[in-house]
């Protein structure tokens, strides 16, 4: 049979009360400690999780649920949650929406069904503003990473995307360029709107020219930027352009460089993300860097958070500023100008 607590206790000459006291993180005098980590180790006792859960009527557990394992933004994402969760003496569970071809409502049962205590959702696709409403209205302690859907009463937590847009067009403003292109995003990207609002509205604020031509649609991936790049370079009257992401500028990249153009000395250009492979193409791109993992730790604090208070924790969205990493892609033309009118 398995050791118990009474058989740690008689080793460590010791009350089950203290041995509970010490497994539970809680003071025990140091002489008692050196016993009682001596009567672990010799009876190779693990305690029993199981029961410990059905006490406190607790599974020590979150969910992560995942639209799919292969972004390679999540990783960063996971190492924030579980630093909090290690912190609060939880485990981490993570499930993949792509694996088990269920809706995000669908993973609310892990916690009903005693799963879990509380569940983070992370998706970077939009969101159906119905399913997340019967999601905020069930009452379980739910954070939604990524798109909100403008549903209120939910908690979430995002980059600041149309910040990120707007300060890379200022940044091209203030280093004398006025007539800047953009490379946006797929549809059913829920940042794709956002970052598009955020480069019109901020030329326009610039009293910038705004050119239809110089925007074109891609699908965020190498090949969608060079095609993009191609497309625009039909037209060919603008100095920089914003990409939305840095996939797409990399494959922009290309483009420039097959059809004879220098970066930054014919035309200047950024992306959106810092990936790895930013700061080793050549040139080196400027870009704005998402805070992943510090994002992963805002999802977990707020999940806590809630689930600590309850149901009147208040539910607010949580935007991340992303920061302006300047690199060698954009050249300054002329003497600074003013930013913002």
């Amino acid at each position: 049979m398995n050791p118990t607590i009474k058989d740690v206790a008689k080793l460590a000459n010791t009350s089950k009360s203290t041995v509970s006291r010490y497994l539970n993180g809680l003071p025990v005098k140091k002489e008692t400690e050196e016993a009682l980590k001596k009567a672990i180790k010799e009876l190779n006792y693990h305690r029993n999780e199981n029961a410990r859960r059905l006490v406190r009527s607790k599974t020590q557990t979150i969910g992560i649920v995942v639209d799919s394992i292969t972004n390679i933004f999540y990783p960063s994402i996971f190492r924030g949650i579980e630093e909090v969760a290690k912190e609060k003496g939880f485990n981490c569970v993570f499930y993949s929406m792509t694996s088990n071809k269920y809706k995000e409502s669908y993973f609310q049962n892990l916690f009903f069904e005693g799963h879990v205590d509380g569940i983070i959702m992370i998706s970077f696709s939009k969101r159906d503003k119905q399913e997340l409403v019967e999601i905020a209205e069930a009452g379980f302690p739910v954070v939604v990473f990524g798109d909100s859907a403008g549903v209120p009463n939910v908690i979430s937590v995002d980059v600041d995307n149309y910040y990120g847009i707007a300060e890379l067009v200022r940044y091209l403003h203030r280093i004398g360029h006025e007539k800047i292109a953009y490379i946006s995003g797929p549809e059913d990207a829920a940042a794709t709107k956002c970052r598009l609002t955020g480069y019109l509205e901020t030329i326009g604020q610039l009293g910038l020219e705004v050119n239809p031509s110089w925007i074109v649609t891609t699908d965020w991936s190498n090949e969608g930027g060079y095609h993009a790049m191609n497309q625009l370079l039909a037209d060919g009257d603008f100095t920089a352009v914003v990409a939305s992401n840095d996939e797409t500028a990399i494959g922009a990249l290309r483009a420039f460089q097959e059809r004879g153009y220098h970066v930054p000395t014919n035309f200047s250009i950024t992306g959106f993300d810092d990936i790895t492979l930013a700061s080793w193409v050549y040139p080196s791109l400027t870009t704005v860097k998402q805070p992943f993992m510090q994002m992963g730790m805002k999802a977990a604090t707020e999940l806590f958070n809630r689930m600590e208070t309850g149901e009147e924790y208040p539910a607010k969205r949580h935007l991340l500023k992303p920061e302006l990493i300047i690199r060698d892609s954009c050249r300054k033309i002329s003497e600074p100008i003013s930013t913002l009118k």
